[in-house]
């Protein structure tokens, strides 16, 4: 952090991009009415206009180093895949194909459940929840066409088991940076924080089941051409192996390619167009991503991310109010970054700092500030993974949010957790 002075003023640029996104939505009964890279643009000029003790030279430096930072250029760089795999495999008629697979075997009455546990398995094996949102938000789309259930609540599913995974996966860079910034055993950590959610996930489970309508059912299924299908089933295998999500993606886009020219769906300058088109369908959620990054870089040099740290420590006195502040630490600083990795590896320090002072176990902490930053991720509109899958639903991302029931569940059995000091541990740390 360049300036540790807090300066509350710093978060204006954030609050001003919720302001004019969401007043324009309701304004005009239409979230996609006003591009959404309009309030972001708004917010980096207000973001460049503050502090007045640094020239814009200075700030302007800021602003691209945040925008150009290693995880924002891998986010951007999974897009970019996730866009080209999904045209490709739609030009191929794989997400057809999929559909008809997955309303062939699935109890119909129980599809939302389905979807659910699908986007848990793979996300845990891929480790990131927007390459798996990428991947299964066109079949869920799909699904919902053929069950007339609705594509918001179909694809919010998705997220819910996308973001499942990336709170408890071995190779997930939250849980890599929760691990790390405590100090404790990624199997301590994961065995800690499976009990903490795995109320949620059950009791998610539960509520599909009973969203599920009658029309659900009873739904007419093509016969299924299964060399379609092969593209996502040899993602979901190449994620199994631990393959990098950059291989996955980069795999299955080769690998549909080779399917289509093989059966006559696709040509090869037909393939090449299908993957630049689809990888220029990100292009709004990768500016995006970029301007988000900037803004969030200025805000902490700012002193805005050094206000929230102080707000929300400076009157801890018992240990289970430690692990609410943490909570509250890691959740604000989610709400200000939109990117849970970046919070965690914020406010870890500070965290671990905590965790020792109160004696809190390191696999509860490094289980609250995973549990915490998936929730706000999980739930934000304007973050990666809601903007991900409204735009491949082409709905808006506010739609998505009432559905959101995993990401809601798992942070009030964290709190739960915290108040009845659970799971109690037999050794200290």
């Amino acid at each position: 952090m360049n300036q540790t002075r807090e300066n509350p003023l710093a978060l204006f640029p954030l609050l001003s991009f919720l302001i004019v996104f969401v007043g324009a939505g309701i304004i005009y009964d239409d979230f996609y009415k006003i591009s959404i890279l309009i309030p972001a643009g708004v917010a980096t000029i207000l973001s460049l206009l503050i502090n007045r003790n640094s020239s814009i030279l200075e700030k302007s430096k800021q602003f691209v180093k945040g925008a150009f930072e290693r995880n924002i250029i891998t986010m951007i760089t999974i897009f970019l895949l996730a866009g080209a795999f999904s045209a490709v495999a739609n030009q191929i008629g794989a997400v057809e194909q999929t559909v008809n697979l997955a309303l062939a075997y699935l109890p119909q009455s129980l599809i939302l459940i389905g979807i659910f546990l699908i986007g848990s398995f793979v996300s845990l094996a891929m480790g990131t929840s927007v390459g798996t949102i990428s991947a299964l938000a066109p079949i869920a789309v799909g699904i919902s066409a053929e069950t007339e259930l609705s594509a918001a609540l179909t694809v919010a599913v998705v997220v819910s088991g996308a973001m499942f995974g990336d709170n408890l996966s071995i190779i997930s860079d939250t849980t890599i940076a929760a691990v790390r910034t405590q100090m404790t055993k990624m199997k301590d950590k994961f065995k800690t924080n499976f009990f903490i959610v795995l109320p949620a996930a059950m009791i998610t489970m539960i509520i599909l089941a009973f969203l599920t309508p009658d029309q659900a059912t009873g739904v007419s299924v093509d016969s299924v051409q299964w060399i379609r299908v092969l593209p996502y089933i040899g993602v979901l295998v190449a994620a199994l192996l631990g393959l990098h999500v950059f291989l996955v993606l980069g795999g299955g886009i080769l690998f549909a390619g080779l399917i289509g020219i093989w059966d006559g769906s696709l040509t090869l300058p037909g393939f090449f167009d299908s993957v630049v088109t689809g990888a220029w369908g990100m292009h709004n959620l990768i500016l995006l991503t970029i301007l988000l990054g900037g803004i969030v870089a200025l805000m902490n040099y700012n002193g805005g991310i050094q206000y929230i740290l102080n707000k929300l420590t400076n009157k801890v006195q018992t240990k289970k109010g430690a692990e609410y502040s943490l909570a509250g630490l890691v959740s604000t600083t989610n709400l200000a970054t939109a990117n849970n990795t970046i919070a965690i590896l914020t406010t870890g320090p500070l965290a671990k700092t905590i965790s020792d002072q109160y004696g809190i176990d390191s696999r509860k902490s490094a289980s609250i500030l995973d549990i915490f930053s998936c929730t706000i991720q999980g739930i934000i509109p304007y973050g990666a993974q809601i903007l991900t899958a409204a735009s491949l639903a082409e709905v808006a991302p506010t739609d998505l949010i009432p559905f959101a029931f995993y990401p809601i569940f798992i942070a009030i059995f964290g709190l739960i957790a915290i108040s009845f000091n659970f799971p109690r541990f037999k050794t200290k740390q």
